[in-house]
């Protein structure tokens, strides 16, 4: 049988919750604005199917380029490109 290729492969570990951490996520994270400008940390909930950017960005600190629907356009570089995102924010968390 052929390997899948599939948008998921090799995210076991990754997109993985801990005991402690499986259910659902706090509703503070939904209801967070974030402003154009501001720095955040992709961090991926795997609960959340739906806004979910690709496994490659997991841990990336982007910059905030603008609103698109209940998404946020991030920037995040890679290597030498700078790449333009569409995640939702049960993906995001703020830099602190």
């Amino acid at each position: 049988m052929p390997i899948s290729h599939g948008y998921r492969r090799k995210t076991r570990d990754l997109m993985s919750k801990g005991p402690r951490e499986r259910g659902k996520s706090p509703i503070s994270r939904l209801l967070y604005e974030y402003s154009r400008g501001d720095k955040v940390v992709i961090d991926i909930d795997p609960s959340v199917h739906k806004g979910m950017p690709h496994h490659r960005y997991q841990g990336k600190v982007g910059i905030v380029v603008g609103k698109r629907g209940r998404a946020y356009e991030i920037e995040v570089t890679q290597g030498d490109a700078v790449k333009m995102i569409i995640v939702r924010p049960e993906h995001l968390k703020p830099l602190s």
